[in-house]
Order: C-alpha cells, then structure tokens, then sequence
C-alpha cells in the first residue's frame, strides 16, 4: 500500500508520476496545440483521473510552464558547463554558441517556439511563460558571463546584456531562420551550425574584444 512505502520511495514515485504528465503534455501541446489540448484527455491517456492531474497541476498553464522548466533545466547545465574560462572568450563563446544552435534547432524546441507564435495573441500567458523561463534566463546566464569578462578586461567595457542580446542573435542569423519558417527542412547539419557560430563569434569579438573601439 502507499501509506506504508518510506517517505523516499513515496517521493521518487511522485516525481515520476510528475514527469510522465509532463512528457505526455508536451507531446499533446506539439501535436495539437494549447487551445486544442485538454486536462481532461492528458488524463486519459495516462490512464487516472482529472483529480489526480489537478493534485500535480491546478491548471493548463501551469502544466505548460512544467513543461518549459523541463526542457531549459538540462539546458541551462550544459550552458553553465559551455561558459568556463578556459581557451579564451572566443573558444567558450563557441561551445555556448553550437549548444544553444543545436537546442533551438532541435525538432521540440522549434515546434513549441512555432507553438508559441501561433497561439501567444490569444493566450498572452503562454508568450509570457515561454519568455520567462526560456529565452530570458538563457540571455541572463549569458549576461552574467559577459560581466565577468568585461571585468576581467576580456571584453571591452559596455553594457553586458546588450552584448548577449546581440551574441545570440549573430547566432540565430544563419540556419535558425530557415528551420524555424520551412518546417519540411532537415535539422541543419553540424557543419552548418559551426559555420554559424563561427561567424557570429568573429562578428562578435571585432565590436565587443577588448581592443574594439
């Protein structure tokens, strides 16, 4: 019986019950759509009651902000792990540039940002939640980075969120655009990416290196 299971097992069976709700709802809002997706048929396909979805998510946006905190948590990792100082600016401004490509040009990652597109008008939280816990945390780690190097007379003095806003949309110039209007396109190969990041490094370091006027 549950009541009688350690309080350790009790926690790691909720979680996992947690996480199949989530994958299963991130699967339907893909498939169908916010509007289009219901409590009601996320519960029937896991196979319980509305009840029991309620008691993990009182509502469809809250369930879709688990969603988007699944996806960046992982993410956000692999980034922290992207922006260490060794090699240089260039060489860690790479590795966070070929992770952040190879995320947003993902399959999921382009479908729920086409998702978010269609539907934000209508349901303004979605747009808000999507902004919040995706791209803006993305930009704040980024900044933070962009700091530190400024301080360490790495880049040259400025404004270190406008550096990351613009670092990210050097990267998103190339590729990113293709794939996310021309959905019958393939992923973009790695070659593609790196040429991408590349540039977007180089255009980079000329305006913000510690030498740039």
């Amino acid at each position: 019986m549950h009541g009688s299971e350690p309080p350790g097992r009790r926690e790691a069976r909720k979680a996992d019950r947690r996480r199949a709700i989530v994958d299963v709802a991130e699967r339907s809002f893909l498939e169908r759509g916010f509007a289009k997706t219901s409590m009601s048929a996320i519960a029937t396909e896991l196979g319980g009651s509305k009840t029991t979805l309620w008691s993990y998510f009182p509502s469809k946006d809250d369930l879709f902000a688990a969603v988007l905190d699944q996806k960046i948590a992982v993410f956000q990792n692999a980034l922290d792990g992207a922006l260490i100082p060794t090699e240089g600016t260039a060489a860690a401004l790479t590795r966070f540039g070929r992770l952040f490509l190879a995320k947003v040009l993902s399959s999921s990652s382009a479908g729920l940002q086409r998702l978010i597109m269609a539907e934000a008008e209508r349901f303004p939280n979605l747009g808000e939640a999507f902004a919040t816990r995706g791209p803006e945390r993305v930009r704040a780690r980024l900044s933070r980075y962009m700091a530190e190097e400024m301080a360490a007379g790495r880049l040259r003095q400025g404004d270190a969120e406008r550096a990351a806003r613009q670092f990210l949309s050097l990267c998103q110039a190339g590729c990113y655009l293709d794939r996310l209007w021309r959905h019958a396109r393939p992923i973009p190969s790695e070659a593609s990416i790196d040429a991408d990041v590349t540039d977007a490094v180089d255009t980079f370091m000329r305006a913000w290196g510690p030498d740039a006027k």
